[in-house]
């Protein structure tokens, strides 16, 4: 594949710290030199992992793709809230951390496990009268937020060692990592923030194997353009 083709498929990258989901749209554009492209769920700056990239034609199963349930694996830091819900917010509240077991713990988790409803946090791309969320809160605003019905699948508790606990959760669309760490937070009664989070799938796809940022940046793009799953192979995948 060359670069002057214009390819259609889906481009598995896995996300690095510090970037935007925009960011890396454009850095495919520019490396690939490829106009349409589109990202399939947005990760905040904080968050690694998987990002999936539609190209040309692709972006036409954007919506489609984005619907599918998601897994992370994350850290959260018990005994302090911030104002973004993770470690890149302004802090709002110190408060110790009581003793805690790891029954409380599991029971904290437990009471998120099916469907809920889930208030989305200000600092979101939710859009509100056409403007973002984040950009309201930018500007020092608070606005009436409509809770969503969200579904944990499965969780997994994988370290428990205050102020920092480690988990994995299987989630559907729509769902705030960050708000999920927060609501745990208060009901251990001493608030909580998402210290770190990578995406390890999204629907069929696994972030093993993604094109790294690095490898985006340094390799040749006519390889990067080898590793695009075209339209056919994502429908197997999908089991479509």
């Amino acid at each position: 594949m060359s670069l002057t083709a214009t390819p259609d498929g889906v481009l598995l990258i896995d996300k690095a710290a510090g970037m935007t989901s925009h960011d890396v749209v454009a850095l495919v554009r520019r490396r690939l030199q490829i106009k349409k492209v589109g990202h399939c769920g947005t990760l905040d700056p904080i968050a690694t992992g998987l990002l999936l990239l539609t190209l040309g034609r692709g972006t036409k199963i954007q919506d489609l793709l984005m619907s599918e349930d998601k897994e992370y694996v994350g850290t959260l830091t018990l005994g302090v809230t911030t104002d973004t819900q993770d470690r890149a917010g302004k802090i709002l509240e110190e408060q110790p951390v009581p003793p805690l077991t790891d029954e409380m713990v599991r029971a904290a988790f437990e009471k998120f496990r099916g469907d809920f409803y889930q208030m989305p946090p200000m600092v979101s791309a939710i859009k509100q009268g056409g403007v973002p969320l984040y950009k309201l809160a930018r500007a020092g605003k608070v606005v009436v937020r409509e809770p969503r019905l969200v579904h944990v699948y499965r969780y997994g508790i994988d370290r428990i060692a205050p102020p920092e606990i480690d988990f994995r959760v299987s989630c559907s669309k729509g769902f705030y990592v960050r708000t999920y760490v927060h609501d745990i937070g208060e009901v251990l009664s001493c608030g909580a923030h998402l210290k770190n989070l990578r995406r390890t799938r999204s629907g069929r796809f696994v972030v093993d194997g993604a094109v790294t940022v690095d490898e985006l940046q340094n390799s040749n793009p006519v390889d990067t353009l080898g590793r695009i799953l075209t339209l056919p192979e994502v429908s197997r995948m999908r089991g479509a």
